[in-house]
């Protein structure tokens, strides 16, 4: 079988951000042709490579606005630069990494694939969450993992305030400091299955330098699944 390496170059200069993802989406199948594509001058566009749904690789040179590879479901997208707001909401599968910063909600929503970002993330990171594991090499913001349902956060860095605000069964894990943790949200052993599964996704993160026994993990204290008058005042 032949090796495909031709690259696809579409330039946002030139070519509207519409025609690019027309293009992607008119791609399918197991075999697309063209498979791999390289997006050049985004200039911070917003909504690039949204809704994919077919095994492509696509890099964007350069950073992007809000909701940057949104719904995405099998492709790989890497973004060469920093992300804006909604990055990789609600993707199914997949994988998404980010080069540099992401703003807030990075991988709110999502349901599958493993979301990257070597920098920081703002606020709101994995918010909602319910499958997708997210890998932030940097620091997250406040209300990160707010309401997060199922799927794994490992954080290299320190989180902020309210972590885990109202979490129910994701896993959380975090390298440094953690500023507060919101309600119904506590430390919990680190046992060897959580370590295994930290190290697993700190390698396919290629955060292969990162040491997973240096992590804390966090969880629901599981007060909160059923209203209890108890706690009215955590509601």
């Amino acid at each position: 079988m032949a090796v495909v390496t031709d690259v696809e170059v579409v330039d946002l200069g030139t070519t509207s951000l519409r025609e690019l993802n027309q293009r992607l989406h008119d791609v399918a199948g197991e075999e697309p042709e063209p498979r791999r594509w390289r997006v050049v001058n985004p200039n911070g566009s917003h909504a690039v490579a949204c809704g994919l749904d077919a095994p492509l690789e696509v890099e964007i040179a350069g950073h992007v606005g809000y909701y940057c590879a949104g719904m995405n479901k099998r492709a790989t997208v890497r973004v060469r630069g920093n992300a804006g707001p909604g990055l990789a909401e609600n993707m199914m599968s997949g994988t998404v990494v980010v080069d540099g910063n992401a703003s807030q909600s990075a991988g709110a929503t999502g349901r599958g694939g493993l979301l990257v970002v070597h920098g920081d993330a703002g606020a709101r990171c994995g918010i909602s969450m319910k499958g997708v594991d997210i890998v932030v090499r940097g620091s997250i913001g406040h209300l990160s993992a707010f309401m997060a349902q199922r799927g794994a956060l490992v954080v290299c860095g320190d989180a902020g305030e309210a972590l885990g605000d109202s979490i129910y069964e994701t896993h959380v894990y975090v390298r440094g400091t953690v500023a507060s943790l919101g309600a119904d949200c506590i430390e919990k052993e680190l046992e060897e299955r959580h370590l295994l599964e930290v190290q697993s996704l700190l390698q396919r993160a290629g955060c292969r330098d990162v040491d997973p026994f240096e992590f804390r993990r966090y969880g629901s204290a599981r007060q909160l699944y059923n209203f209890r008058i108890d706690n009215a005042g955590a509601y």
